[in-house]
């Protein structure tokens, strides 16, 4: 049998495959009632075919993604649903048009060149399902797959996945934009294949991701988690504690990571490579091998544990302790290491020269304390869960260690802001087995471990201690309250409709 990561993306006829029965059901109806009549109202058309790709929350195993480290998410009910028409090579319009259920996001129009620049310093909306169009035509290009020319497209969208919160809108806009592309073109991709390239996909709008959206947008399963692990991607099936739920919390901060990419998300990503190029060389690599080779905190992860057993250890953070300083190096202490300049070694990045420039300094040590860390708590987290622990003792060591997580996210790797820190806290304060910030981190959401019995009372207590004041001062509609605090259980992935 085929293991769950070489199959394509599932084609139903029918809602309830993916939405089940009862008010999700309901919701999904209406939804595609409403995009399939808006659709023809501005285009004249029905569309020919949906794709579906969800949110999702992860659960452990912060910015440790792009660094070659696994991680632990699920995929939430949330999703994004693209509705697509290919135009007949005969018709005139030779335009992308991308419209949204959405009044408040207008009509964009792009021409139909998959070689087309994105202008990252205009930055629109649309710009995410282009992300996913020239994904396609690369993947088409390198693999000889001949799609014909380039045609018109008609696109709707409807999302339900609140944006800037951490649960990945985006990463679900351009695995559903993607798949739609292909779907159209009578293209489909095994799912480790697609997780791939729509995580090369979105690095057309700035940001270095590093594949854990994507990957448990397309592959997540209904009824568990997933450990995603990289190079090559795959997928292990997690089964959570019975008696448990997570629920998911924003902090009505946004989480612009496209936007501010040089400073928060990318700049730690630049930190974390340099951190592992200067461990390289300490640990006696020359400086030209280091630059070439090392790219990631894993790369030297076999040097610092052959360094560690010279101490009686495994820990790769006692290298990070003997040979990165603790207080933050300018660029000049980095390159008298690498004999290098550091903009001749990320040349080939525009958007890693965004951040040299925007940086002052650069935290090497916190940076890699915060990964070699983290990594060591996914595999501790999935360890526990399947461990022979009472569901009691699961719980408790699962709280824990997503309270260290938000530990280490927010002191060593600082992607916390003040409304997520209080956020947190009242989760703790209402009893939360554990709570951390998901996702990139500066604004978003928070993730909650909570007893499934109290989860009604958790959420009331939330709305009172922190959304009552900010419904008051008119930063959220009291009426939309449940967009912003969920109970999820893990639910399924990708997917393309044909009715």
């Amino acid at each position: 049998m085929a293991k769950h990561e070489d199959l394509p993306v599932p084609l139903y006829s029918k809602l309830d495959e993916v939405y089940g029965d009862g008010s999700q059901l309901e919701e999904a109806q209406l939804r595609i009632s409403l995009l399939n009549s808006k659709f023809q109202q501005l285009f004249g058309h029905p569309p020919q075919i949906y794709a579906r790709a969800p949110g999702r929350v992860n659960l452990i195993g912060e910015h440790i993604d792009y660094e070659g480290y696994s991680v632990l998410p699920m995929a939430i009910r949330q999703d994004t649903i693209v509705a697509i028409r290919k135009r007949d090579a005969g018709e005139s319009e030779k335009f992308l048009t991308i419209a949204n259920v959405n009044d408040k996001y207008t009509v964009c129009t792009y021409p139909v060149d998959p070689d087309q620049e994105i202008d990252l310093k205009n930055h629109r909306w649309g710009h995410y399902f282009i992300c996913g169009y020239k994904g396609f035509y690369e993947y088409a290009k390198s693999r000889g797959l001949d799609v014909g020319s380039p045609v018109g497209l008609d696109v709707m969208i409807d999302g339900t996945v609140p944006t800037g919160s951490g649960l990945s809108s985006s990463a679900a806009f351009v695995c559903s934009s993607t798949i739609a592309i292909m779907a159209a073109h009578n293209v489909n991709l095994p799912k480790k294949e697609l997780a791939q390239l729509t995580c090369e996909c979105e690095r057309h709008i700035g940001t270095q991701s590093g594949g854990m959206d994507q990957a448990i947008s397309i592959m997540a399963k209904t009824g568990f988690a997933e450990l995603i692990d990289f190079n090559p991607i795959r997928a292990t099936d997690v089964q959570l504690p019975a008696g448990s739920s997570f629920v998911i919390a924003h902090s009505l901060a946004e989480s612009q990571k496209a936007v501010t990419a040089a400073t928060n998300y990318n700049n730690r990503v630049v930190e974390c490579r340099l951190a592992s190029i200067v461990l390289g060389i300490k640990l006696g690599m020359e400086p030209e091998e280091a630059i070439s080779k090392v790219k990631t905190l894993s790369d030297v992860e076999g040097l610092c544990v052959s360094f560690a057993g010279t101490r009686g250890s495994s820990d790769p953070t006692l290298a990070v302790k003997e040979y990165l300083k603790e207080e933050p190096y300018t660029a000049e202490e980095i390159e008298q290491i690498t004999s290098k300049s550091l903009a001749l070694i990320f040349a080939d990045s525009a958007s890693s020269l965004d951040v040299l420039k925007a940086a002052k300094h650069y935290k090497l040590f916190q940076r890699a304390s915060h990964v070699y860390s983290e990594a060591k708590r996914v595999y501790a987290f999935k360890d526990a869960v399947s461990s022979n622990s009472n569901e009691e003792e699961k719980l408790k060591k699962l709280g824990d260690l997503m309270n260290e997580s938000h530990h280490s996210c927010s002191v060593l790797f600082e992607c916390s802001c003040p409304e997520l820190e209080e956020l947190v806290k009242v989760c703790k304060d209402n009893g939360a087995l554990g709570a951390r910030l998901t996702g990139a981190g500066w604004g978003g959401c928070a993730v909650a471990l909570v007893k499934e019995n109290i989860v009604p009372q958790f959420i009331l207590n939330l709305k009172e201690q922190f959304y009552d004041s900010r419904i008051e001062s008119g930063i959220i509609n009291k009426c939309d309250l449940g967009l912003y605090v969920f109970a999820s259980k893990p639910s399924s992935g990708a997917a393309i409709f044909k009715f």
